[in-house]
């Protein structure tokens, strides 16, 4: 999922499973890790709050990327800021970034890109009204501009525009006639004119996945249902935290890929609930009935996943023509079990369909420690000899 750069100059792949470059792993004592999510969901939060610090306009944009408005910062001082934001987010979290300044997102992601690669400007990169824009632009190929995708690129090619500068310099108008707003979009924030403001309130979560890729191949339902349950379980706590409930419940389960022995087999079920629902009980029956009619035997299945959509405000919900009293209580339950989740751990309290330790469960083989939300995963020192002396 994520390689080094030293690890890319091996020539490890994007993607690549473990067993096919065993041979580099080994021969040049790669370290492996497994995924870790919440460790990294944790340190992207700190980063965050450390953003935060300078401004309070800061956009999240993904788990390693924000965006930050720093209006009234003269522009002697902007390379300045960004190295105090580096050091102070090295300090604090101990992770390295870079920093890309300009008027538009846009070009504040060339500038990062640029400051990321580059060891001249040491992390951090200004490029508001400087010299060094036409440069940097004319360097970037147009697959590489945000926003930019294979389409689009492929058009801009056959008029002979290949890098940002020389799609910066083309008409308005065709830009607006060939690419439609959204392109008409990029091209004004190259030339410096903002149209992507910062979203400093996140957006309406539109759905939610939970899906998993299996420790061991499995072939009984009861298996599959075990698993489908969980992701469920942890989907529905997700909705509840965020205030939501769906409308809407995708169920789908395939085998592996890299399989010599087994059929391939993937498919999934989509279900349009009457009313929506943050109630894990109901959304659990609506997956396992799902899970069954999904199910084929003699198929040796490798992953399986929930998907939730046409989110709600979980605040301002229909009431129900029938059952409402019923359906109130099921909320009730799910949010008691959550709060007792909360205080004890993951899985004090749990629906009887749901295991935890099935052998379908995710292997984990060379995850690390979970160091800043786990107590009995700190870092332990030694302090029994002296630092100095």
């Amino acid at each position: 999922m994520a390689r080094s750069n030293e690890a890319k100059a091996l020539g490890i792949t994007m993607g690549a499973p473990l067993f096919k470059v065993q041979d580099l792993v080994d021969r040049y004592g790669v370290e492996v890790f497994s995924s870790n999510y919440t460790l990294y969901g944790d340190m992207s939060h700190r980063v965050i709050q450390t953003l935060q610090e300078f401004t309070p306009e800061v956009e999240v944009y993904s788990i390693d990327e924000a965006f930050m408005n720093l209006a009234g910062v003269r522009e002697k001082h902007l390379p300045e800021l960004g190295q105090r934001i580096r050091e102070k987010v090295w300090r604090w979290t101990g992770i390295p970034v870079s920093v890309g300044i300009a008027e538009t997102k846009t070009l504040a992601k060339l500038a990062n890109r640029r400051a990321k690669h580059s060891t001249e400007v040491q992390g951090v990169l200004d490029i508001t009204h400087s010299s060094q824009r036409e440069r940097i632009l004319e360097r970037t190929p147009i697959e590489d501009i945000w926003g930019i995708g294979r389409q689009y690129a492929k058009l801009l090619h056959s008029r002979g525009i290949e890098n940002a500068l020389q799609f910066a310099r083309a008409d308005r108008r065709w830009v607006r006639r060939a690419l439609t707003v959204v392109g008409a979009r990029i091209h004004a924030e190259l030339n410096g004119v903002s149209c992507l403001p910062l979203e400093s309130a996140p957006r309406p979560r539109k759905s939610m996945t939970c899906s998993r890729s299996f420790g061991e191949l499995i072939t009984t339902l009861e298996e599959m249902k075990e698993a489908v349950a969980l992701y469920m379980t942890r989907a529905a706590e997700r909705l509840r935290n965020e205030r939501l409930a769906a409308s809407v419940v995708t169920v789908f389960i395939e085998t592996s890929r890299f399989d010599p022995e087994g059929e391939r087999y993937a498919n999934s079920a989509t279900h349009e609930l009457l009313y929506p629902t943050d109630s894990t009980e109901e959304l659990l029956g609506v997956a396992l009935q799902a899970t069954a009619s999904l199910f084929r035997a003699g198929y040796r299945y490798k992953k399986a996943g929930v998907m939730l959509n046409v989110m709600k405000p979980s605040d301002h919900l229909t009431r129900r023509m029938f059952h409402q009293d019923s359906w109130e209580r099921s909320r009730r339950v799910s949010q008691a079990m959550d709060e007792i989740n909360r205080k004890h751990g993951r899985h004090t309290i749990r629906y009887g369909s749901v295991e935890t330790d099935g052998k379908w469960q995710m292997k984990a083989a060379h995850k690390s420690q979970r160091y800043t939300t786990k107590l009995d995963e700190l870092l332990i020192v030694d302090m029994d000899k002296p630092l100095i002396g």
